[in-house]
């Protein structure tokens, strides 16, 4: 938000202000605007821009001898200038080529060493005494253009009134000691009333323990003049009260259209506003007034695409296929939601956003129709965002203007433009008022707010007195009245963010001063700060996979659906996202295994031909977590892992992924507690969850992973072969997806154990045992076994050599079990090793009828 603060002032004390805005300098103003209301951009002291130009007097004006466009003028700059040829008289010869140059006229003159101030920040160009066509020019008569006022460069500006030749042309038009402030918009998202001038003098009264008055006529029950000439008919229809909850309109009859006074003009330029003509420059002047957007409609144009003898306008959603002209030559079809402005015949204009071309205001306008409406704050700025139409009434209306002042600024105008304009009021206000009327009757939008002086000095740990808060709210307007021992606190019409008591405590607090408030610092526990459960068990997962061998990886949480479809499982059980990244992240996955599995081709390519990868992640699924909102995703913490080898390998690829499984188990010392039930014919418990989680997996080949209360955890397995040809995987790849909070229910983390120095014995032992017995119930029981009888402080270790089955006899198999052995006190011998495995094979042999081979 860019404010001149000369205008600011002069507001303050035009009203009534008694004190200084500035009191310590403009640095000092800063500061304390950029701690008490909002952080500032940008200064500029636009006096620096115009060092050096000079309003002068045109005395003659005659045509140039050699040029048929060119004059040559004789300019009185009351002896101002130095180090110029002068005549006999004093005066200063500049010839000049714009169609405007006529003697009697007071104009703005750079003389040679002065800088164009349009050129001031790009490539400066510094005038100097120059022959044009054999006549010495002295320096230049300045266009609006060059004295970057506006674009206008057809002819010199002509300065208005009586200014005396040799004056500071920044002084003459009252730039020379003005600055603009410019405050970062995001700081008032929630204050749309300082988006104009009235909101910021007040603001800057209130932080500096002023107090400010609004003009007369800025009040919620402003009166618009009665017609005063023959009526120009006009209809309003609203068909989105809930998204305009307030339209008012009036016509005005025989405007004179031009150039505006040089003041506004002036006004509108220092905030880099493009003045167009007095009508339309007016409704930009009293936007930045007050920060409620206008709009004039040409009154004709709209007649001329109404239906009857009325100019009619609709307040609606676009047709489909409908179009529409902007002002800035921008042909649109709006968004099926937006706001639009339409006649009977179609578009004229982006509710809140931007005016249609084909109704604007030109030279050749004589009535108007003159709008100034409230509009939904998130309608308009999707709107705004759908069509990149970034406009100064969308950065108002963005922030949620107050209805109650629509008529106010509205009558202001329109008296505006009958004393500077000539136009008559034509028509009775219409104003379509959609406003609760209790808020109408209070003028405030909100009920007035109760609330301790103890509660805000709680707060903000002061020791104010009601009184000292009293005067600080009815510094900006505030009406606080008392009730019993508690203020009763009404905010002004414009105010559209105090609704609760922390409200009033925020604003006591920022007027008076956040950097006043005492220093103190927190009181806080000694206690030891517990420590995160979950965050502990992923770091432990990730160590002890790491030390396997695993590498981690992060992958996206959205998934392409085609990677689902790849994989067998449902897109409907996954949640799609609406405004996705990329094209490629449309779904939540339903699990880790299909995120994984996408990134196993791409690292055999890049030359890895053998590897383990895991991620620990989130999973959402369809669910219902919460009855009373079912429609909430149902979030998991799942730890996925896959095993790929390039290079072929004995034995099932499905006992590569069982190993790291076994380490993870072992090292939570959870693996006595999980069983593995086999996938093919298992019950699913009709878990949705574990339904998607199994589809990538071959059922003949996986298995259930389940603790000792038949609570399904995850899968393990081999994939089926549609999804290794769907994802390019190598025929030997197998992995396993689990919930972490599986290892939870173990002893403790992983913990470090010292390796025995002595070397290790190993030896083997295959048991032919019923086929009907698993792998894993003749492991367990071979290492149960040996817990009871091994040697003190050994370390033992058990891992599968081979499962083997002979065709002529499909009622055993034959179990080959590695047992590697090592003393922390001394070297074992081969026999010692050999009598526990013969201890075993004895329990085997009457517990699971098993026969050592």
């Amino acid at each position: 938000m860019k404010f001149s603060l000369n205008r600011v002032k002069a507001l303050y004390s035009h009203h009534g202000g008694e004190g200084n805005l500035v009191p310590d300098g403009i640095d000092a103003l800063v500061e304390k605007i950029g701690s008490q209301l909002g952080g500032v951009d940008e200064v500029v002291r636009l006096g620096d821009k115009y060092q050096g130009v000079i309003v002068a007097k045109i005395l003659k004006c005659e045509d140039h001898p050699n040029a048929d466009r060119l004059h040559v003028c004789i300019i009185d700059d009351g002896g101002k200038a130095q180090n110029v040829q002068r005549d006999a008289e004093g005066h200063v010869q500049v010839v000049c080529g714009a169609p405007n140059a006529r003697a009697g006229i007071t104009v703005a003159w750079l003389p040679p060493g002065a800088t164009v101030p349009e050129t001031i920040g790009k490539d400066p160009f510094v005038l100097e005494a120059r022959e044009l066509r054999g006549v010495v020019s002295n320096g230049m008569l300045a266009s609006p253009k060059e004295l970057a006022l506006t674009d206008n460069h057809d002819g010199i500006l002509e300065i208005d009134g009586e200014v005396a030749p040799g004056t500071d042309f920044a002084e003459a038009l009252g730039l020379k000691d003005d600055v603009v402030i410019d405050i970062e918009n995001k700081m008032f998202t929630h204050r749309p009333d300082l988006f104009g001038y009235l909101g910021i003098a007040r603001e800057l009264a209130g932080i500096q323990g002023l107090a400010f008055n609004s003009p007369d006529w800025y009040r919620p029950d402003a009166a618009v003049p009665a017609p005063e000439a023959e009526l120009l008919p006009l209809t309003v229809e609203n068909e989105l009260p809930g998204q305009v909850p307030r339209f008012t309109a009036i016509t005005m009859r025989d405007v004179q259209v031009g150039p505006s006074p040089l003041w506004l003009q002036v006004e509108l330029a220092k905030v880099g506003s493009r003045p167009i003509n007095n009508i339309v420059d007016y409704t930009n002047y009293f936007m930045l007034l007050t920060g409620q957007p206008l709009h004039a409609y040409d009154y004709d144009k709209v007649k001329a695409l109404s239906e009857g003898d009325s100019a009619n306008i609709i307040v609606r959603n676009p047709r489909g296929g409908e179009k529409i002209k902007l002002l800035n030559s921008k042909e649109i079809e709006p968004r099926s939601e937006a706001i639009m402005i339409a006649s009977d015949k179609g578009l004229i204009g982006v509710g809140g956003v931007m005016g249609g071309s084909e109704t604007e205001v030109d030279q050749t306008t004589k009535n108007i129709i003159v709008e100034a409406a409230n509009f939904d704050m998130y309608s308009i700025r999707r709107t705004s965002m759908a069509h990149g139409l970034f406009t100064d009434a969308v950065t108002r209306f963005n922030k949620g203007q107050s209805p109650l002042q629509n008529v106010a600024v509205l009558a202001r105008i329109v008296d505006e433009i009958r004393q500077q304009a000539g136009g008559k009021v034509a028509s009775e206000l219409i104003d379509d008022n959609h406003v609760p009327g209790e808020a109408r009757e209070r003028q405030s939008l909100y009920e007035p707010v109760t609330v301790s002086p103890e509660f805000i000095n709680s707060r903000l740990g002061l020791d104010l007195q009601a009184q000292e808060m009293r005067q600080l709210l009815e510094n900006v307007e505030f009406k606080v009245g008392e009730q019993g021992d508690d203020l009763l606190v009404s905010a002004p019409f414009w105010r559209t963010d105090i609704e609760l008591r922390e409200d009033v405590v925020e604003e006591v607090g920022r007027l008076y001063g956040y950097d006043k408030l005492p220093l103190q610092l927190p009181v806080q526990s000694i206690a030891p700060t517990q420590k995160d459960k979950l965050f502990e068990l992923k770091a432990n997962i990730r160590s002890s996979l790491s030390k396997a061998g695993a590498n981690e990886v992060l992958t996206y949480s959205f998934v392409h659906g085609n990677l689902l479809d790849k994989v067998g499982q449902d897109k409907d059980q996954a949640f799609q996202i609406g405004n996705a990244l990329s094209p490629d992240l449309q779904y939540f996955r339903l699990s880790l295994t299909p995120s994984l599995l996408d990134k196993v081709h791409g690292n055999i390519k890049a030359g890895y031909d053998k590897f383990a990868l895991f991620e620990i992640g989130r999973a959402h699924i369809h669910g219902q977590n919460d009855p009373q909102e079912p429609e909430l995703p149902q979030e998991l913490n799942t730890l996925g892992f896959v095993y790929a080898s390039k290079k072929p390998a004995t034995g099932a690829p499905y006992y590569q992924a069982y190993k790291y499984l076994d380490v993870l188990l072992a090292d939570f010392k959870v693996r006595r507690t999980v069983k593995l039930v086999p996938l093919q014919g298992a019950d699913l418990h009709d878990n949705p969850w574990v339904q998607q989680l199994v589809a990538p997996y071959e059922p003949q080949r996986s298995a259930l992973i389940r603790d000792d209360k038949d609570r399904t955890w995850g899968v393990i397995g081999e994939y089926k072969s549609s999804v290794r040809r769907a994802l390019k995987l190598p025929e030997y790849s197998a992995g396993f997806e689990l919930g972490p909070f599986l290892l939870m229910q173990g002893a403790g983390k992983p913990s470090y154990v010292p390796l025995p120095r002595f070397p290790k014995v190993s030896q083997d032992i295959t048991l032919k045992v019923p086929s009907s017995l698993s792998y894993q119930q003749v492991f367990d029981f071979v290492w149960s076994e040996l817990g009871k009888i091994q040697p003190a402080n050994t370390m033992p270790w058990l891992g599968p050599v081979d499962i083997y089955q002979r065709k002529d006899d499909p009622e055993h198999k034959q179990i080959t079990l590695r047992l590697t052995i090592a003393s922390y006190e001394r070297t074992l011998t081969d026999a010692e090793v050999s009598k526990l495995l013969d201890a075993i094979t004895d329990v085997a042999s009457k517990e699971l009828g098993a026969e050592r081979v």
